[in-house]
């Protein structure tokens, strides 16, 4: 499939900026129409582009959104992870890293000594959270700053999640 000429009027360029401005100047008056139309009161089923003035007004998330991973923990205050392995074989970008630990309760067999979470690589995939058996992980804090100065900042150690 090989690239068609272009005319003598696309080799210019002035027509493609012209309808290029069409239809930015399209967008941006109707958008303005239609919010002086609601302010008004003349209109009230649709509405312009909407622009969140970040950081004084958040943008509404769903209640399924993926933001930064959290451990959960148990009654005692101890992560609830076994250290079975699952989020860390399951993770498509390796960004997980959990050592494992003999647990002192009989009853729980690992638990994890370092458990890493790479932010700087991680894809918020969501796989970590549907792989535990032991609901230990969750990616539900609302926290979408994510934002560091350098590569070392972005690694999430256990301290860090079970906060």
């Amino acid at each position: 499939m090989g690239s068609r000429e272009l005319s003598f009027t696309e080799r210019l360029y002035i027509i493609e900026v012209f309808k290029g401005l069409w239809l930015t100047g399209h967008h941006f008056f109707g958008n303005m129409k239609r919010h002086l139309a609601r302010q008004l009161g003349l209109n009230r089923l649709k509405k312009g582009a909407v622009t969140f003035q970040y950081p004084e007004e958040r943008r509404p998330f769903s209640t399924r959104y993926r933001s930064r991973h959290r451990l959960t923990k148990r009654d005692d205050g101890s992560p609830r992870c076994v250290a079975c392995m699952m989020c860390e074989t399951v993770c498509p970008a390796h960004c997980i890293y959990i050592l494992a630990g003999e647990h002192p309760d009989p009853n729980i067999e690992k638990f994890p000594v370092c458990f890493d979470i790479d932010l700087g690589v991680c894809v918020f995939c969501g796989f970590c959270v549907e792989a535990c058996p032991e609901d230990a992980i969750r990616m539900d804090t609302g926290i979408v700053e994510i934002a560091a100065y350098s590569r070392k900042e972005m690694i999430y150690h256990i301290e860090d999640l079970l906060q």
